[in-house]
This record gives C-alpha cells, sequence and structure tokens, in this order.
C-alpha cells in the first residue's frame, strides 16, 4: 500500500525535529541552526522545500521530550538563574518595553543557553547609545524579524550582564503592537518583567 504523502512529510519534519532537538539541549544550538544542519543530515543535501522543515513548536516539543528522558537535575536551576539574570537586565533597560522570548521564557533552556530580549524604541540607535552609557561592550548583528521573513531584520546588540550572554533584539515602537500575539499552543511567545516574576512565582509554587 502506498504511503499518504502527507504522512510522509510529517514523518520527515518529526525527523528533523528530533535531531534538531538534540542538537540544542547538547550543543546550544540555535533553533534555525540545528534545524537546517538537522536537514542535511537526514535529507543529505543542502536543498529542502520550506514544508520539510519543522517549525519552532515542533522542534520545542522534541526539545522537552528529550529533556524529560535524559534528565539533567541542574536544567531547572540554570532556567532559574538565568530568568533571574534576564530580570535584572529587563529593570535596568525598562524604558524600552523589554520582552523576554527563547528558550528562557519557555523554560527549555540549557547549559548553553543566553538570554534574548525584544526592546522596542523610536530608534535602535536610541538604544545602543543607552547600552553604551552603561560601559557595555556591545556586538551589532542582526536577527530575523519575528513578523517573518517578509521583513527586514533587526539590529541585536549582544553583550554580557553578570557573566551571561545577552541577546538585545532593538525593533521599532511600531512592532510593539503585533509583539503580544499568544502562540498557537498557549504558551507565552514573549513576555515583559511582570509576567516572568507571575511564571517564575507559580512555577516556584508548584515545588513546595
Amino acid at each position: 500500500m502506498a504511503q499518504n504523502p502527507s504522512s510522509g512529510l510529517a514523518q520527515l519534519r518529526a525527523e528533523i525535529a528530533a535531531v534538531a532537538a538534540r542538537m540544542i539541549a547538547q550543543d546550544g544550538a540555535d533553533y534555525d541552526t540545528a534545524r537546517r544542519k538537522a536537514a542535511r543530515q537526514i535529507l543529505g543535501t543542502e536543498r529542502f522545500k520550506p514544508d520539510q522543515l519543522p517549525d519552532n513548536l515542533q522542534i520545542e516539543y522534541e526539545v522537552r521530550n528529550y529533556q524529560a528522558i535524559f534528565v539533567d537535575p541542574g536544567q531547572t536551576e540554570r532556567v532559574h538563574k538565568l530568568r533571574t539574570t534576564a530580570l535584572q537586565v529587563m529593570d535596568a533597560l525598562e524604558q524600552f518595553h523589554p520582552y523576554l522570548t527563547g528558550s528562557v521564557l519557555n523554560g527549555t533552556a540549557g547549559e548553553h543557553d543566553e538570554i534574548y530580549l525584544q526592546l522596542f524604541a523610536e530608534s535602535a540607535k536610541e538604544i545602543e547609545i543607552f547600552l553604551l552609557n552603561k560601559n557595555l561592550n556591545i556586538e551589532i548583528s542582526e536577527s530575523p524579524h519575528f513578523r517573518g521573513p517578509r521583513y527586514d531584520p533587526v539590529e541585536t546588540a549582544s553583550f554580557m550582564w553578570r557573566d551571561e550572554g545577552v541577546h538585545a533584539q532593538l525593533y521599532e515602537l511600531d512592532d510593539l503592537r503585533g509583539a503580544l500575539k499568544p502562540r498557537s499552543d498557549g504558551r507565552l511567545q514573549r513576555a515583559d518583567a511582570a509576567a516572568v516574576r507571575a511564571l517564575m512565582a507559580e512555577e516556584s509554587s508548584k515545588l513546595y
């Protein structure tokens, strides 16, 4: 009996997601790099179609599965430490409407993960000057816009804070209006300082 093409495609995405999740959990690879490396490994080619690739939610699901199987007793403490540091940075950058995103927010952060923030201001230069006036050594790069590939990449200021790496993506104020939509699975896509504190308090109450 011939295999259903859609079923075969779903299986392929699941295989790529599982391999990518292992790269993320073991090596601290970012989602996009891990996704593409996993696709090359499984497909044996540099060329693949977009519908062959799993999305971030599917990869995150596999990361959670991996962490559930290969339990790291220090992973919970690592997430707590990163969130605590993230809150310190967010408090310092309060005027730029900081939001936490990525693995530190969703709780899958491991040994190699760093803090990802999204900041919103009239101009990226305003934020860069503020960071420099804080005597922070910043490196500027680009990150994909959270709205998708149709939008120009955004500047990202990377720096160290209390021995933790921080990557602050610099958005315009107008982008803030589209930033608050929840994820399709109901989890937070991004969270302000109050939401992060509430999340930490909720998770702490479950431990005791």
